[in-house]
């Protein structure tokens, strides 16, 4: 059963559910001993590891490696959604015999590494490996839609005019680097960390300018944790302190006779009492 290129893009989830990823499609006119149940979501060197081990057999005497920057999965989706119409036509055609496609590709692909191992793969095979590279215009973000459907419309119309002029022996493999829609990253304020060791600012100016300088802020403004209230609320405390010491020395200072409260007995008490 024949597969198009959509039907393993479309296997995720979400096209867009990472903004820093790419597809990547390597289809070809041979068979191709392809991985069974790969993930549609992978890494660049996972990806390069699964490629070399598809073309370490040098399958096809023709290799078309292009580069499309900026492309998403849902660019080359199944049906009347796919923009790029003569790759998935040339995809979707009888003569396709082998397919390997990953949706959700992080991180950069190089398309360099990729030449030089299809050179050495077919040298070892005793076969010279013919090798196309097409560089295809960067596609503008999804904020230019119609510039992008332009640009992408002539990319595929470009592709599909090399791939008319080769023979029925060929293999091809489209990457991209990672696209430009960059997901929210929310920005935190750093904690302020303030340091009270005496001096601090002063050696800190010092160190700018190269001389040693003084601080002549006012105190209140040099040492934070000494704030005007708690000043003035031990001031208030001292006088206080000072007020009920004084009043309990002069208690203490009182003097009085052991006779100051007897009760008077003599002639004078009887005429007082008259």
């Amino acid at each position: 059963m024949q597969l198009s290129i959509a039907t393993t893009l479309l296997a995720s989830t979400a096209v867009h559910a990472f903004s820093d990823s790419s597809p990547f499609v390597l289809f070809s006119t041979s068979k191709l001993n392809t991985p069974e149940g790969y993930d549609q979501l992978q890494t660049s060197n996972q990806v390069i590891a699964s490629a070399k081990e598809i073309l370490s057999s040098c399958p096809t005497r023709d290799y078309v490696i292009v580069s499309q920057p900026n492309v998403h999965a849902a660019d080359i989706r199944d049906g009347s959604h796919c923009k790029m119409r003569s790759l998935c036509d040339t995809i979707a055609g009888k003569e396709i015999q082998g397919r390997f496609s990953v949706a959700e590709v992080v991180g950069d692909l190089s398309t360099h590494s990729l030449e030089n191992y299809v050179k050495e793969a077919c040298a070892a095979k005793g076969k010279v490996a013919g090798i196309v590279k097409v560089d295809l215009t960067h596609l503008p973000s999804l904020d230019h839609k119609d510039k992008r459907e332009q640009i992408l419309a002539s990319n595929d119309d470009q592709l599909g005019l090399m791939l008319d002029t080769l023979e029925g022996d060929y293999t091809l493999v489209m990457v991209s680097d990672p696209n430009e829609f960059k997901a929210y990253q929310p920005d935190f304020i750093e904690p302020v960390h303030m340091d009270l060791k005496r001096g601090h600012f002063s050696s800190q100016e010092g160190n700018d300018n190269g001389n040693t300088t003084y601080d002549n802020r006012p105190l209140f403004a040099k040492y934070q944790f000494f704030t005007p209230g708690i000043f003035v609320a031990l001031l208030a405390l001292v006088v206080m302190l000072s007020i009920l010491g004084v009043g309990l020395k002069a208690l203490g200072s009182l003097q009085v006779s052991y006779g100051a409260f007897d009760k008077e007995m003599g002639p004078t008490a009887q005429k007082k009492q008259q």
